[in-house]
């Protein structure tokens, strides 16, 4: 049963090339890696401002935290706070065209409080 889910991951590793979305379609979110990632004001501000709109680049992520939040951040300490929310599966990245465009993905939320809200 466990080479069958192994197998499963491995190739959609093969068809996706990308480690997150692969690990997020077959397995249960990280817990801990979700609550590390919304232990951070920067974190929690990046997801409110990508939960306002379907799809956000970097540079227009920055524009909004810097102007709206009068955040003193650069884009590179910005790809480093969603590198720890799309590990936790949070944001979702995808190109388009030489612009990497950023999503807010709820599921691993309504996972995490399924056991506690019903």
């Amino acid at each position: 049963m466990i080479c069958f889910y192994i197998m499963q991951l491995i190739s959609c590793l093969c068809l996706t090339s990308n480690r997150r979305v692969a690990y997020n379609q077959h397995m249960d979110w990280d817990k801990d890696a979700i609550f590390k990632a919304l232990g951070d004001s920067t974190r929690r501000l990046i997801l409110d401002e990508l939960s306002e709109r379907s799809e956000l680049t970097l540079y227009e992520l920055t524009a909004r935290l810097v102007m709206k939040h009068n955040l003193s951040i650069s884009r590179q300490a910005i790809a480093k706070h969603l590198n720890t929310l799309e590990d936790a599966g949070l944001v979702l990245s995808k190109r388009k065209g030489k612009y990497r465009v950023l999503m807010f993905n709820k599921e691993p939320l309504k996972n995490l409080l399924k056991g506690w809200a019903d």
